[in-house]
Formats: C-alpha cells, sequence, structure tokens
C-alpha cells in the first residue's frame, strides 16, 4: 500500500504551518521545524480528514498547514495506523509513535484541535528529502516473540509441553486485543546452557521484541535458565517478577522459591517463567499488565 504525498509545510514557531516546495528530514525530525527534536517530530494527516472538516464546518477553504501538518497525503483509505508501523520512500524511512484519536463534530482552533485527534506522528529513523508527489510505501510493524520450552523430557517428547503453548496463547490474545500483529516461534530444548544462549543469541540477531522462557528457574542442579539469562541481561527489570512472587507467595509460600527475572537483552523484552502451567498463569496475568507499556518504554516512545 502506497500513499501519495500531495503538500508538506514547515514552521519555525508554533501555530499554523506552511507551504514549501520540500522537507528534509534527520533523526531531530524536520529540519528546522519547530517540532524538530519533539516528542512529536513529524507529522502527517490525511486529506480525508480536512475534507471531513470541511463538510462539517460547512465547506470551510483551508490551506496548506493550517493544520499544523508537515506531510498531507492521500490514499490513507481505511488503513489503521498504528504505533511502530512505518512509512517508506525516497529512502526516508518515518516510523509511527502516535496516532490521533478520532475527532468530534465541533471544532474550535484548527491546528490544535484537529491534528492532535487524527494526525500521524513520527519519527525519522533513516533521513533524507521529500517532495510533493513522492509516494511513500506503508509497512505495518509486526512484532516477533520467541517462546523457549526448557524442559529435558519434553524436547525427548515423553511429555507434552503444555506451558510453553500456554505463553504463546495469552500473547495472542493479548495482542489481539490491542490491535497488534504478532508472530510467536515456539522452541522445546533440553536443559541445556549453550542451548539456550544460542536461541537467546537468535532472538536477538534476528531483531526479536520479546523472548518468554518457561522451565529452569528453581535451584536444581538442572536449573540453569536464570544463571543464563542473568548474565546477557542489559537491563533487568526486578519489580515485576518481585510483585509476582509477594502477591502469590502470602498464599503459597512456595511461590517464593522461584527466580524468575525479566528484563532486556537487545532488542527483546525477556521474562523467565517457572515450568508448571498454573504457575504460567499466574506470571502472564501480571506481566500482560505492564507490557505494551514497557515496548513503548523500551523503544523511547512517550505516549503520555
Amino acid at each position: 500500500m502506497e500513499v501519495k504525498i500531495i503538500s508538506l509545510s514547515l514552521a519555525a514557531e508554533r501555530g499554523r504551518k506552511y507551504s514549501t516546495d520540500k522537507i528534509e528530514l534527520d533523526k531531530s525530525g524536520v529540519m528546522g521545524d519547530v517540532h524538530a527534536n519533539t516528542s512529536r517530530p513529524v507529522s502527517m494527516i490525511d486529506q480525508s480528514h480536512i475534507e471531513t472538516f470541511r463538510k462539517i464546518t460547512s465547506s470551510r477553504t483551508t490551506e496548506i498547514g493550517e493544520f499544523a501538518e508537515n506531510i498531507r497525503v492521500e490514499s490513507l483509505g481505511e488503513i489503521k495506523v498504528k504505533a511502530f508501523d512505518r512509512f517508506e520512500g525516497n529512502n526516508v524511512v518515518l516510523e509511527v509513535t502516535q496516532v490521533g484519536k478520532p475527532f468530534h463534530s465541533s471544532f474550535r482552533e484548527i491546528g490544535h484541535y484537529v491534528m492532535p485527534r487524527v494526525g500521524i506522528f513520527m519519527r525519522t529513523i533513516e533521513g533524507g528529502t521529500l517532495q510533493a508527489g513522492d509516494k511513500l510505501s506503508y509497512v505495518p510493524k509486526i512484532f516477533r516473540a520467541k517462546v523457549i520450552t526448557l524442559s529435558d523430557r519434553a524436547s525427548k517428547g515423553i511429555y507434552e509441553d503444555k506451558s510453553g503453548a500456554f505463553i504463546a496463547e495469552k500473547l495472542k490474545v493479548f495482542f489481539e486485543k490491542i490491535g497488534w500483529e504478532l508472530t510467536i516461534d515456539k522452541k522445546i530444548i533440553p536443559d541445556n546452557r549453550k542451548e539456550l544462549k544460542a536461541q537467546i543469541d537468535d532472538a536477538i540477531q534476528n531483531q526479536y521484541d520479546l523472548v518468554f522462557t518457561t522451565g529452569g528457574t528453581g535451584i536444581g542442579s538442572r536449573d540453569i535458565t536464570l544463571s543464563v539469562v542473568k548474565h546477557l541481561l542489559d537491563h533487568e527489570i526486578p519489580g515485576i517478577m518481585e510483585n509476582i512472587r509477594m502477591k502469590y507467595g502470602s498464599l503459597k509460600p512456595n511461590a517464593l522459591l522461584s527466580g524468575g527475572i525479566a528484563g532486556t537483552i537487545g532488542s527483546a523484552l525477556i521474562y523467565t517463567l517457572p515450568g508448571s502451567e498454573k504457575a504460567v498463569n499466574e506470571y502472564m496475568r501480571e506481566i500482560l499488565t505492564t507490557l505494551q507499556h514497557l515496548i513503548y518504554m523500551k523503544a523511547d516512545m512517550d505516549v503520555h
């Protein structure tokens, strides 16, 4: 799917923007624009929203840039643009950081009212030049998760992997609920340090967004998950697992014995869960309450 640029605008001061033949983009956003180096550095609006505004306001005429947009496009159609989707063209890559909410049938000041509600706000991944008439390809974000089950017996087919399948199902339902696309790879490996590290290395090299492990979080001689993962972490997020242990440990003291950890490794958030299906259910219930916000945080996206 492609969208066509109808017009481009920028302004050195806050308020409406003014028509320009081209815009130059770098990591700060639109060079020379007041919104460069802000949380919403590049803005885009579809022509259909402008037509809706004209109908509501009895065909009131508007000028290029009056909605405080940098890029005005056509042909977005029925595309449901989401955070992390991208628009690419002329070697420029823009990543969506925020999508406005639908506006109501009354308007105040145009740029201050319409743009925050229907505009698409982006940041620059790859800079370059855009001109009217250029086309941008829409590339939806598809999140990638890897679920790794550590079990000597499950890896040999002695019993069915239920905990890994349960994690995958919970992730699938959650991502459907928030409207984000997700693919899940499931792996079953023995309790082996080298194999676990190889699976995590593969996830990072291939830019996975999420890694979940299940099994190996105890203190037995074959419980190697924690010692492997801890040494790989870039950042640990201790509060998640501490809260789970305290919440369920107050009712069932044995829950305090799990050593699950959460954190980041490279591109991914990683969670190490126990091996029992019941424990996984408890952990996933708590993890999913903060997962979307953590994904935004990991990407340095301010969505407040």
